[in-house]
C-alpha cells in the first residue's frame, strides 16, 4: 500500500517541477527569438542560455526523482538518456545507463535518488554506472575522490534524522526503495561507492 506521506511528497515535487518548466521554456524560447532577430551574440545571453538549458535539465531530473510515479507509467530509454546526456553537459558527473528499453517509472525514480545519493560522494566528479540483472539494479559511482560521511550514509539503512534540503534523496530513497519491495544495501569505498536495490 502507498505511504501517503510520500505521496504527499512525490505530488509536491510533481507540482513544482510543472510550474518551473514553463516559464523556463520562455526565458529559452525568448533568447531564442533575441538571437534569430539578429540581436549581436555576447556572453551575457551566451550565459543565460546556458544557465535555462542547466535548470531545463535538472528539472526534467527532479521530475523523475521526486515526482509522483503511479504503477502504469513508463519512462521511456529515449528521455532517460536525453536527460542524463545533458547533466553530464552541465557538470562533472558522466552516467552511463546501460539498460536497454522502456522502464516502470517507480524503478527509473529509485535509480534516480541513487545517483543523487552518490552525486554527493562525487565532489571532484567522476563516473557512474546503472546495471540491471536478474539480481537487481546496481548503481556504481568511481571517481578520484569518494566523500564519505558515515553519518549521511548510514540514513540509507536508518530511519532518517534530521536532514538538509540538498541531501533529502537520502530519506526518500530508502522510503521509495521499500515501498517498491527492495531491498537497499549500499558500500562505500576510498575509490568507489555501490548502491543496490
Amino acid at each position: 500500500m502507498a505511504d501517503p506521506q510520500t505521496d504527499l511528497v512525490a505530488l509536491v515535487g510533481s507540482r513544482l517541477c510543472h510550474d518551473l518548466i514553463s516559464p523556463l521554456g520562455a526565458i529559452g524560447n525568448g533568447v531564442e527569438l533575441l538571437a534569430m532577430s539578429g540581436a549581436p551574440a555576447s556572453p551575457e545571453m551566451e550565459l543565460i542560455a546556458e544557465s535555462v538549458r542547466a535548470a531545463n535539465t535538472r528539472i526534467r531530473f527532479f521530475r523523475i526523482a521526486f515526482g509522483q510515479a503511479l504503477p502504469e507509467q513508463h519512462v521511456s530509454q529515449r528521455e532517460i538518456l536525453a536527460i542524463l546526456d545533458d547533466m553530464a553537459r552541465s557538470g562533472r558527473m558522466r552516467v552511463r545507463w546501460e539498460i536497454a528499453g522502456d522502464l516502470p517509472r517507480q524503478e527509473v525514480k529509485l535509480a534516480f535518488l541513487a545517483i543523487l545519493c552518490l552525486e554527493t560522494a562525487l565532489p571532484r566528479g567522476g563516473d557512474v554506472v546503472i546495471t540491471l540483472s536478474v539480481d537487481g539494479w546496481r548503481v556504481t559511482a568511481q571517481g578520484p575522490q569518494i566523500r564519505t560521511e558515515p553519518g549521511l550514509w548510514a540514513q540509507l539503512a536508518a530511519d532518517p534524522g534530521t536532514l538538509p534540503p540538498a541531501q533529502v534523496q537520502f530519506a526518500l530513497l530508502p522510503r521509495e526503495a521499500r515501498l517498491a519491495g527492495r531491498t537497499l544495501s549500499y558500500e562505500i569505498g576510498d575509490s568507489r561507492a555501490v548502491l543496490s536495490f
